[in-house]
């Protein structure tokens, strides 16, 4: 018994009503950039390099497991995590939304979408997910509002989705993902870095 999961980035559309949906990324890649959009070529929005004591944003990312088809009982005890080595340079941080307790995954099934549209300036920079007037609504309210993913390894995963066992199709909870910038760090085109869903299936 085999579940049919793949991997999706949602963007656009409205506050609890993302627009599109990305194709399953399980065999592929998405880019961090300064537009509400998905689109791994394109490269006309990159994240500027700040003046010094500034930092920039990429726009944050909906990343989260959907279950299409096969044949199943449940899938629960959903987790993340990164290589642990981000090897983007100096003054780059890949950061996560997080929760103070309880799941760090943000949810965006029908029923309970807390899908919050990714906003800044196109070419510029995205708000942060802790700004407190702009921010991710989901994450701002939280003392630790974002994590470093490079915290999240495979000996230590974020918990993403414990609510329960998913018996039927559909969107487990999204990891929320942004990229800080900062002065020091170096121009052009970075390498992928590989990050990771886990879950228990029966």
């Amino acid at each position: 018994m085999t579940a049919t999961i793949g991997i999706y980035q949602a963007y656009g559309g409205t506050d609890g009503n993302p627009a599109s949906e990305s194709p399953d990324l399980s065999s592929d890649s998405t880019r961090l950039q300064t537009k509400d959009q998905y689109n791994k070529t394109d490269t006309s929005y990159p994240i500027p390099i700040p003046a010094v004591g500034q930092y920039n944003y990429s726009y944050w990312i909906h990343v989260y497991l959907k279950i299409t088809g096969g044949t199943y009982y449940n899938v629960f005890n959903v987790r993340f995590y990164s290589s642990g080595t981000l090897g983007w340079g100096n003054d780059v941080t890949l950061l996560r939304g997080n929760r103070d307790s309880g799941d760090k995954g943000c949810p965006i099934n029908t029923g309970d979408v807390q899908y919050d549209l990714a906003t800044g300036t196109d070419g510029t920079t995205g708000h942060a997910i802790a700004d407190l007037s702009n921010g991710h609504d989901y994450y701002n309210g939280q003392t630790t509002k974002t994590a470093d993913v490079m915290s999240d390894t495979a000996g230590s995963p974020a918990t993403i989705d414990t609510t329960g066992l998913y018996e039927v199709t559909g969107k487990l909870k999204a990891v929320v993902l942004q990229t800080k910038v900062g002065n020091n760090a170096s121009q052009g085109v970075k390498d992928d870095t590989i990050l990771t869903f886990m879950y228990n299936e029966i």
